[in-house]
């Protein structure tokens, strides 16, 4: 897929998130949560990810049942770990029925995740 059809397919994708998606955006966006910004259905080299924090290079992704032991989601994250990027998984019923539990586990993998080599530091911060 094209660079524009990606773009174009990652949009289509925001305009109809699953339950779960759209229930996990509504905690994560304007930075809610440990103040990072967050990007939902995100181009990554041949992949889209559900959400992104770029500066802390996490991909965090919302699954259903159809994802069990999926050989295509473990080649997904492997190519994503390989770009350099820490992926979590959280499966649908996990957000809708405990939101808490999985946004703790996203706030302590943003802890623990180092900030993108290339991106500038946020105003006020650095030299």
């Amino acid at each position: 897929m094209r660079e524009g059809q990606k773009r174009d397919f990652a949009r289509g994708l925001r305009g109809n998130m699953t339950d779960a998606e759209q229930h996990l955006w509504r905690h994560l966006r304007q930075r809610q949560v440990e103040g990072q910004r967050f990007r939902r259905q995100h181009p990554i080299g041949a992949y889209i990810a559900d959400f992104v924090c770029l500066e802390r290079q996490l991909v965090i992704e919302v699954d259903g049942g159809q994802h069990a032991d999926c050989a295509g989601d473990n080649r997904r994250g492997d190519h994503l770990r390989a770009a350099g990027y820490a992926v979590i998984r959280f499966w649908n019923n996990d957000v809708l029925s405990n939101i808490e539990g999985v946004i703790a586990e996203i706030s302590a993998a943003l802890d623990t995740a180092r900030p993108h080599p290339s991106l500038p530091p946020q105003a006020g911060e650095g030299a």
